[in-house]
C-alpha cells in the first residue's frame, strides 16, 4: 500500500489559549511556536516527530489539512495518477509547506467534503521523545485516527477504498465505515452527517494507566467530558472523549487491536462493549446501539 499512516492534521482554531491550556496542563503535551510565511503556527508535540497536530490562529474553527504519510516518491506518484484519474486535481505543496511537515516531498487535492488532504513522503524527528507530566508514564504516544462526517459518504468511501486503497475492517449500520492502511484497525472511520466535519481525533497513549491519568486531570482541570470512559466494540480501544476549544471531540484511547489480511469485513453492531455514555445525543447512533 503506498499510505502508511496518518500523519498529521492542521486546524484553523480561534481560541489558541484554549487549547494550548488543554493540550499542556491537561494531556500533557508540550507545544512549539513557528511559522510558515507570516502565518503563525503551534506544532503539538505528540511524539518524536516534529508534529502530528497544527494550529492556526484564526477567525473561524475549521479543519485546515489531513496529512497522510506515503511510502516512497514512486508511490506518491502512483497515487497521483490514480486520484487524477479519478478526477482529482493534484496539487504541488510549496516549499515552506514541505519544510514544516519534514517533508521531502508534498503534495495535496480537495476531497469530496471540500478539506485538503495532504500526501507526504518523508517525516522529521526532531527529538528523542517529547516532555511528559511528572505523574508517570509515556502519556500520549501520537496521532491514532480521525472520523469524517459529511453528507458525500459515498463519494468519500470511494476515495478511500478505491483510489486510495484503504482497506474496509468493519462498518455500523445505519452508516459508520472503518477503514485501515496499516496493521491498525483504523486510521480514518467515515460517518454520514449534513455537514462536512471532523467529529473526533484519536490521541493515542501507551497504557490504560495513561489513559487513567489524563482523566484524573481532565476532572480537575473541568474539561468538558462529552463521552465518558468505555470500550469500543470493534477496535477494543479504551477510551474517553473530551470537547476540545474548537468544539469537536479529542478521544484519548489505548489498546485498540492490530488486524491480518485474513481479517473479514462485518458489521460489529453494538457500538461498545461498556461506558462510552455521551453527554449529548450520538449523532452515529443505530438501530442496535
Amino acid at each position: 500500500m503506498g499510505i502508511r499512516r496518518l500523519g498529521y492534521v492542521g486546524l484553523d482554531v480561534t481560541d489558541i489559549d484554549a487549547w494550548t491550556e488543554l493540550l499542556g496542563r491537561t494531556l500533557g503535551v508540550g507545544v512549539t511556536a513557528d511559522k510558515i510565511g507570516s502565518q503563525e503556527v503551534l506544532l503539538a508535540e505528540l511524539d518524536e516527530f516534529r508534529y502530528r497536530l497544527a494550529l492556526y490562529p484564526a477567525a473561524e474553527d475549521v479543519p485546515r489539512q489531513i496529512g497522510w504519510i506515503v511510502d516512497s516518491p514512486a508511490e506518491l506518484d502512483r497515487l497521483t495518477r490514480r486520484l487524477e484519474e479519478a478526477g482529482y486535481p493534484v496539487a504541488d505543496g510549496t516549499p515552506e509547506e514541505a519544510e514544516l511537515r519534514g517533508a521531502t516531498r508534498l503534495r495535496w487535492f480537495t476531497d469530496p467534503g471540500g478539506y485538503r488532504v495532504e500526501l507526504a513522503v518523508g517525516e522529521a524527528k526532531v527529538r528523542s521523545a517529547p516532555a511528559r507530566p511528572a505523574d508517570g508514564g509515556r502519556g500520549i504516544t501520537g496521532l491514532g485516527h480521525l472520523v469524517l462526517a459529511g453528507p458525500a459518504l459515498a463519494e468519500l468511501r470511494d476515495l478511500y477504498e478505491t483510489v486510495l486503497e484503504f482497506r474496509l475492517t468493519d462498518y455500523r449500520a445505519p452508516g459508520l465505515y472503518f477503514y485501515r492502511c496499516n496493521r491498525t484497525h483504523h486510521s480514518i472511520a467515515l460517518a454520514r452527517a449534513d455537514s462536512p466535519s471532523i467529529h473526533h481525533l484519536e490521541l493515542e497513549h501507551e497504557s490504560l494507566d495513561d489513559v487513567g491519568r489524563s482523566y484524573d486531570r481532565a476532572l480537575a482541570d473541568e474539561v468538558p467530558i462529552s463521552i465518558s470512559l468505555g470500550r469500543h466494540m470493534n477496535d477494543k480501544a479504551i477510551s474517553f472523549y473530551v470537547r476540545n476549544p474548537s468544539g469537536f471531540h479529542l478521544e484519548i484511547g489505548c489498546g485498540g487491536i492490530e488486524v491480518g489480511d485474513d481479517w473479514v469485513p462485518h458489521d460489529f453492531g453494538t457500538s461498545d462493549v461498556w461506558g462510552h455514555h455521551h453527554t449529548a445525543a450520538n449523532p452515529f447512533a443505530g438501530p442496535t446501539s
